[in-house]
């Protein structure tokens, strides 16, 4: 009886978490693609340079989005049981909260360990090629940009406002 409770649960939280989780890494990706989206636009970049760049971003925003979609799930889980009194049937046939617990407790601790990998040995790799394909994009359109009347009054400003302090 309880493996197909245990079943039942980690089957409606894997999916509220996977929801949850590509709706937190997708909001967390917009706003490092808002904060630098001046350096890549009109710059003649290719399309799968782009893409490798948000593959990147959405790599090193995992630790980030991962406790949020751990948090909602499990949330959201245990409140859609409560809402239908299933966790009310569950309580009254003398199972323990702890009991009805346990596979998403062993299931958020394996999760947990594999989020320590990740982030103790692939995040650090995937940071330096993110910040490398930046830097590079950014150096590579400096070269190739074309100047216009307006970028030169601004560069002009700028070197005026260094100059002069500010």
């Amino acid at each position: 009886m309880l493996k197909h409770i245990h079943r039942y649960i980690l089957k409606n939280f894997l999916r509220t978490f996977s929801i949850t989780f590509l709706a937190a890494v997708f909001i967390l990706v917009m706003q490092f693609m808002f904060r630098y989206v001046d350096d890549m636009v009109g710059k003649g970049v290719a399309i799968s340079v782009l893409g490798e760049f948000f593959f990147y971003a959405a790599l090193s925003v995992v630790p980030l989005a991962l406790p949020l979609s751990i948090l909602l799930g499990s949330l959201m889980t245990f409140g859609n049981l409560g809402e239908r009194l299933e966790l009310l049937a569950m309580k009254a046939a003398g199972i323990s909260l702890f009991k009805i617990m346990k596979s998403l407790i062993v299931l958020i601790a394996f999760v947990s360990i594999g989020s320590f990998y990740f982030a103790d040995n692939i995040l650090p790799k995937t940071q330096v090629k993110m910040w490398t394909l930046l830097f590079s994009i950014k150096e590579a359109s400096s070269q190739n940009s074309v100047y216009t009347s307006s970028s030169l009054s601004f560069v002009s400003s700028a070197i005026f406002l260094i100059t002069n302090g500010l």
